[in-house]
């Protein structure tokens, strides 16, 4: 005799809101929060003498400090959509040219753009620019070339990541790629510890192996580790929640037994795990934002303000360097100083709002009418596989 069904209980009763979606505004807000941080960090802390301040400005600049880990935020929110994306068109037809193809599509005309921008206004080196042709401006330091533009060191981790990942995702299981994950998250801090011991032993006070595409590699496999690990058969809300938590309490636990030492990358210690709590923290953040955004609570992870600067955090990353070095070359022209006796925390603020302004300005314009134009080439291409997360990457 055949048993009738049951009724699910309420707790694994089917969702009406998914938690992959083909759109999900909630990681524009978390790309916006990223790039916000990454801003306000060059705008008010990135090169200030903080002994020029009185005690409360200091405070307030102190404070823009951790925006500098936006930068990690952006690599485990990068992880996590491009793994998906392998995974969810990994038995399509063309399945490397359709994602260079995409890929190229959306970083490439902003990026030699960028490019254009630094030549013509002479801030870069000739060997600066043709490393960073290649996307090796990381890489640079091997060299002995400096780094003309600092920013574009995380789109060259990014983007070697995206020439070699997608040949693991198509050759390995699931199961065998979470275990390669899983030695990546633990490899790179040990080798910035391993690089950290080299330069002290042999005095190289201005190494840049901190920029080294390897010595950065665990946000990204945190992010590709949740993507897989979120479309295991049988993962439900309460897994993810469970995992969101979890990585929140052991970057609590580093955090509080690294302390002091993990402040300052000075330290051997600091230089091999002060990133981590931050990995892990966005890690627990882009879960419980997964979590939320596919809720009745929708509204409160998809504020519009930093929904809009998502949409624009690609070009506002490139770019928004160059127009702080326009409003230093226009002050010094203008001779500022000269007609208007502002102070140094007062001048601080008039160029974060007059550059910072103009940056997001010129960011939404090129988001409008420059990069959409191949986004829309881009989005002719794209495949029902594709459809889960790609509206988001």
């Amino acid at each position: 005799m055949t048993a009738l069904p049951t009724s699910a209980p309420p707790s694994e009763a089917p969702l009406a809101t998914p938690l992959l979606r083909p759109h999900m505004p909630e990681l524009d807000a978390i790309r916006g929060l990223a790039i916000l941080g990454v801003v306000l960090y060059h705008l008010f802390y990135w090169v200030q003498d903080l002994r020029l301040f009185s005690h409360w400005q200091r405070i307030f600049l102190l404070s823009m400090s951790p925006g500098q880990f936006g930068v990690n935020l952006f690599f485990v929110l990068s992880g996590f959509l491009i793994t998906g994306i392998l995974i969810e068109s990994k038995s399509t037809t063309k399945y490397y040219t359709r994602f260079y193809f995409r890929r190229a599509l959306r970083i490439l005309p902003a990026y030699y753009f960028t490019l254009f921008l630094l030549v013509l206004l002479g801030l870069t080196s000739r060997g600066f620019l043709l490393m960073s042709c290649f996307y090796c401006s990381n890489l640079s330091g091997l060299f002995g070339i400096a780094l003309s533009y600092t920013v574009l060191w995380s789109l060259a981790v990014e983007e070697h990541y995206y020439l070699l990942w997608p040949f693991a995702v198509k050759r390995f299981s699931p199961s065998r790629l979470m275990w390669l994950l899983s030695a990546i998250i633990l490899a790179s801090p040990l080798s910035r510890l391993l690089y950290h011991l080299h330069a002290f032993h042999n005095g190289l006070s201005n190494a840049t192996y901190g920029y080294y595409t390897w010595n950065n590699a665990d946000g990204l496999a945190l992010g590709s580790f949740m993507a897989i690990l979120i479309r295991r058969p049988g993962w439900r809300r309460q897994e993810l929640r469970n995992l969101s938590v979890g990585l929140l309490v052991l970057a609590i636990l580093i955090a509080a037994a690294g302390y002091p030492h993990i402040l300052s990358r000075t330290t051997a210690l600091g230089e091999a795990l002060q990133v981590v709590p931050w990995n892990l923290a966005s890690g627990a953040l882009l879960g419980s934002a997964l979590l939320l955004g596919s809720s009745s609570k929708r509204r409160f992870v998809s504020p519009p303000p930093l929904v809009f600067l998502g949409h624009i955090s690609y070009g506002l990353y490139l770019y928004h360097l160059i127009f702080l070095s326009a409003y230093g070359w226009a002050t010094q022209r203008l001779h500022f100083q000269a007609w208007w006796n502002a102070t140094l925390w007062q001048q601080l603020w008039l160029r974060a709002v007059v550059a910072g302004v103009a940056a997001i300005t010129f960011s939404y314009l090129s988001r409008e009418y420059f990069e959409d134009f191949f986004l829309r080439l881009k989005n002719t291409s794209r495949s029902s596989a594709l459809n889960t997360i790609s509206t988001s990457a």
